[in-house]
Parts: structure tokens; sequence; C-alpha cells
């Protein structure tokens, strides 16, 4: 699955409104946080994910463990996987978190929290949910459209809004023969990771825009990575890439920005090739020529 080829199997789940399925495939997505996407994909391979039925046969609102009552309930459970406890040992044992054999405690919280918002805010139709949301606040512009979405969603334990954003322009881009309103949401959501805030830095993009700044919360501010790249999107015509596309596709530069770093995508610009203390002699690149070459690292 790419940005420009959309999965298949997500495609069918958004057009039968099945909100379980839809829970499992962003259940597995947040597993990819924190660690190499190979790493994650050998343990969902070996171990398996966590499903929406499976919660839904365990817990009540009759659970024996308060935190698990309600969505508003779930808080400071602090399962640790290591270390086989939690919040409320007395109920340890009978309690379904640590049950399931997912990366860390964290994933087995994150699970569970994201049951209970769709289930309890959501009504258990997360579909209806994004519709309710969006109407609310398309008029208001995109980016009002997006925060609609991410913003209730960041209160779910574990997730950040880098992977909230990821996982809901997948969504949101899944079906837009049908559902051209959610693609239009989904195609200007921007993902920023270590690999495109280095590229930045290291290309002086950054510095022209007079945005200089480290990774974090920034990225994401006025005049940070997303916003310029916004900028700079509105700028490329995406219909020379692929004429099915639209013209002003700032997820699909997003991306190809990405994949020129990223180990499993072209592998070129990255702290595997480029040591952090110098600038970048690798003069076989293709924007070697005009791009700033600094280097991330004070010597």
């Amino acid at each position: 699955m790419t940005v420009a080829s959309p999965d298949p199997a997500l495609r069918q789940i958004v057009r039968s409104k099945d909100t379980p399925a839809l829970f499992d495939w962003m259940v597995e997505t947040f597993n990819f946080q924190g660690i190499s996407d190979g790493a994650a994909a050998s343990y969902l391979a070996a171990h398996g994910s966590i499903t929406w039925h499976q919660i839904n046969a365990e817990i009540g609102h009759d659970s024996a463990c308060s935190l698990l009552r309600s969505y508003w309930t779930y808080e400071g459970c602090r399962y640790d996987k290591t270390k086989r406890t939690c919040s409320h040992r007395r109920h340890f044992r009978g309690c379904p978190v640590p049950t399931h054999p997912l990366r860390n405690g964290r994933l087995n919280q994150t699970a569970f929290s994201f049951f209970l918002f769709i289930r309890d805010l959501a009504g258990s139709n997360l579909f209806g949910w994004i519709d309710d949301q969006l109407a609310t606040a398309t008029d208001l512009g995109n980016l009002s459209a997006q925060e609609s979405l991410i913003g209730p969603m960041r209160q779910v334990f574990g997730v950040s809004d880098k992977v909230l954003t990821m996982t809901l322009s997948s969504v949101l881009m899944a079906d837009r023969k049908r559902r051209p309103d959610w693609f239009d949401v989904g195609s200007q959501m921007v993902v920023i990771d270590r690999l495109v805030h280095h590229l930045l830095v290291r290309t002086g993009i950054l510095a022209r825009f007079g945005a200089s700044h480290g990774y974090g919360q920034r990225c994401y501010g006025e005049n940070g990575c997303a916003d310029i790249l916004r900028r700079v999107a509105a700028e490329i015509d995406a219909r020379q890439f692929d004429a099915s596309f639209p013209a002003n596709f700032p997820r699909f530069i997003q991306h190809a920005l990405w994949q020129y770093c990223a180990g499993s995508g072209l592998n070129i610009c990255n702290g595997n090739n480029i040591d952090d203390r110098k600038s970048c002699e690798h003069n076989s690149c293709n924007v070697y020529s005009i791009c700033g070459r600094n280097a991330l690292k004070m010597k």
C-alpha cells in the first residue's frame, strides 16, 4: 500500500462501513510506532494483533475493574508487560488487558482505550462519527476538519499526532470515488517524522523559511514543517506524476520526501548515509547542486 495506491482491503472496509474491521486495521497500524516498520511487522506476523470482537467479548459496563467500565474511567491503567503489574493489582489476574500478546503494555492499553472511545463516544459507529465531525468543521477549512478528528482521538491512550494523522489520512483516502469529501481532507494531511524533518534541515529549507527548530510539536505549528510542506505542495501540480491525482496533494508530496529518505524506500537522505556532524558529501544525490547540505549537529 502506498499513498498513491490505497490498500484494497481498507477500501472494502470503508465501503462496507464495517466499524469492527476498521478498528482492527487501525489498531494494527498503531503498532508501527516507536520501532522500525520491519520489526513491527515481524512481531505482528509472529504474535498477531487484537480485534474488536475479542475486546467486545471481554469487557462490559459491569467490569470488575472500574477502569474498564467506560472510556471516561479508563485512565491510569499503567499495565506493564515486563513487570506483569498494573495500577489495580487486585484485579490483574482476571483482567483482559494483559491477555493479548502485543509488543508492549502501552499497545494493549491503546487498543482498549480506542475500543472504549468508539463504543462510548461514537456509539460503536466510527463511520457515522467521522461524518458528523467533518460536517461540523468542513466550512471552517481543511485544517479545522482535520482537527475535528485528531483532536478528540488525541485523548486515546498512547497514540501520537503523527500516528493518528498517518492512520486517518489512509482511511480518509481509501475510497475517493464514493467519499470525495473524505479524500479532500485526507489528501491534505501531512505527517512529519524525523526523516522528513531532518531532510528539511539538511537541505536548508527550514532556514530559508526562517523556521529553524528542533523535531517535535513545533513541526506542526505556524511556519513549521507541516505548514511549509503544504505551501510547497500548493506550488507543485501533482497531476504531472499521475493524471488521476488532485493538483494540490500535500500528503503525496510529504510521502515522496519520506520515501527519498527511508531505509525501506530510496534510502538516500538519512543518518546511515550522512555523517550528521558534517555537510553531506553524496554528490550523486539528485538535489546535491541545490541542497544547503547543512550539518544536523554542531561539532
